[in-house]
């Protein structure tokens, strides 16, 4: 590959994003315009620029209403989602509700007030290392391929993609963020290449956790069950450190530093440091002259004060574990590497627990976790392009499966409403293409709703809505007479789309957004 042939693979992270090539026979992780290896997922908006990376994030103390940072936790929500209201108090930028209850983030730029969506703080930092890379290449770069979390829903992988074509590049592939460390690691053993073995990828980041248990045999990796939790990572724990330093702040000092947004800043930059020297030492001191009014902070915590804090999170971060060796049907001696990867993989508490787990089996800790998910997304850039691999991927092949189930809002013919019929269940292989017939739940109907849900619940109101859509001019006919055809298609990216036909006029509808929140009477199972 030569040129405009390059395609690179960008690891776009709550925190910290990373991107890395192909290139002179192996793959190389690309260092930005400091030096760094991993360049800060932050955007700044002044007076008279906008800054993205290092120097955004060096920006926040001193501009911290208008630096933008956290901008995955808010991809593909809604405004009222509980998680978005939690977030928000910690965040000292503004996010107001937007059309179709869309989060909004407000800064001012140039002394205009201006509105983004999350998908457009996304793009920058995507343009960001799509410019890294050009630097580093010397040529014009457009293909890519974007990880997300393996447990990120449809609006979020769609969101993901557009910020992609927003950013000018040619998105290739969405891939998962824990099967492409599975890659890395794939690549990294090359010994164990030909011999087949059950591979755990643990992926705790700044906001995302992964867990995702997979089979690589002759260059073959195949995902048999994925689980995680899209809210939890770094950025909660560095909260729990800033809300416990304000209580010392103002036990000590009577004074509530809460609303001191710059304040916040530094305690939250602060509490990150310490963490993470915490991760080798077993005290720490976290140090700022004149935080407040002129009064210095200081204050001595433990590895044991900083457990103590997040020990509810840590214990979180084992649940999907379990879920995931249940739903592949397998148990602790089946699996031969549990694999770390992530920047909070390091916390020796969460390792702890990991080894507790797997009864004292040792972790891998083989492949930089800063790095792996880049390497991986990377390697499939590559393939994906027709590059030559030099024969180390040969006959390189990704088997990967959706993360939650996904059916249709259906009465029962006991007269229950708001049921949800599966059409595919989660962990199934993608891409796949599944079809359910579906009749009328009442006599002469002549609009048929379809909405559309994700999630494990057999109620659709414990499940997320993902869009509906609406067939109309159906010819009268009694109850379970006509019938649907509906179509459920989820691509190698993960996205779904789903189509429903009336069998008896050959009418096709397909997915739509529609902000109309109409209820799903009137459509049941076809028996």
């Amino acid at each position: 590959m030569a040129g405009a042939g390059h395609a690179i693979g960008i690891d776009l992270g709550t925190t910290y994003s990373c991107v890395a090539v192909w290139q002179h026979d192996s793959i190389e992780v690309i260092v930005n315009d400091q030096g760094n290896r991993t360049t800060p997922s932050y955007v700044a908006f002044t007076n008279n620029e906008r800054l993205i990376g290092d120097a955004a994030y060096n920006l926040v103390i001193r501009n911290p209403t208008n630096t933008i940072f956290d901008g995955k936790r808010l991809i593909g929500r809604r405004f009222s989602d509980e998680c978005v209201q939690n977030d928000m108090k910690h965040w000292p930028f503004k996010v107001i509700q937007g059309p179709d209850d869309k989060p909004k983030i407000v800064v001012t730029h140039m002394g205009v007030e201006k509105q983004f969506a999350a998908e457009e703080i996304s793009s920058l930092v995507l343009v960001k290392m799509q410019e890294i890379a050009e630097a580093y290449l010397g040529s014009t770069v457009k293909n890519a391929v974007i990880t997300v979390p393996a447990y990120f829903n449809d609006s979020q992988r769609q969101a993901t993609k557009n910020a992609g074509a927003s950013a000018g590049l040619n998105v290739m592939r969405i891939i998962n963020e824990p099967t492409a460390a599975a890659i890395a690691y794939g690549l990294h053993k090359k010994a164990g290449w030909y011999s087949k073995r059950n591979v755990m990828i643990f992926d705790l980041g700044g906001g995302t956790l992964d867990v995702s248990l997979l089979t690589i045999a002759d260059s073959v990796f195949e995902v048999r069950a994925t689980s995680g939790d899209t809210h939890l990572g770094g950025s909660d724990f560095d909260n729990r450190m800033v809300n416990y330093c304000v209580e010392q702040f103002k036990r000590k000092h009577k004074v509530d530093i809460s609303g001191n947004s710059k304040a916040l800043m530094r305690l939250r930059n602060a509490s990150e440091k310490a963490k993470r020297r915490l991760s080798f030492t077993s005290e720490t001191d976290i140090d700022i002259d004149c935080l407040d009014q002129g009064v210095d902070f200081c204050l001595n915590i433990t590895r044991a004060k900083f457990e103590q804090l997040n020990m509810d999170f840590f214990e979180k971060c084992v649940e999907p574990v379990q879920k995931c060796l249940k739903d592949a049907n397998m148990d602790i001696s089946s699996i031969h590497d549990v694999v770390l990867v992530g920047g909070s993989s390091r916390i020796p508490k969460v390792q702890q627990l990991l080894l507790d787990v797997f009864e004292g089996k040792e972790l891998c800790k083989g492949i930089n976790p800063d790095e792996a998910v880049a390497y991986g997304a990377a390697v499939h850039a590559a393939v994906l392009s027709g590059g030559n691999l030099t024969g180390k991927l040969e006959d390189f092949t990704l088997l990967d499966v959706t993360p939650l189930s996904l059916g249709v809002a259906t009465s029962l013919s006991t007269g229950e409403k708001h049921f949800m019929k599966v059409v595919i269940p989660r962990n199934t292989r993608i891409p796949v293409t599944k079809n359910q017939n579906l009749t009328t739940a009442c006599d002469n109907q002549a609009v048929v709703p379809f909405r559309i849900y994700e999630g494990e619940s057999s109620t659709t109101t414990n499940n997320n809505l993902l869009d509906e859509f609406y067939l109309c001019d159906v010819p009268l006919a009694p109850q379970g007479v006509p019938e649907f055809d509906v179509c459920f298609d989820i691509d190698v990216n993960g996205i779904l789309s789903v189509s429903a036909e009336d069998k008896s006029t050959g009418q096709k509808k397909g997915i739509t957004f529609n902000s109309d929140r109409r209820t799903s009477e009137g459509i049941e199972t076809f028996p």
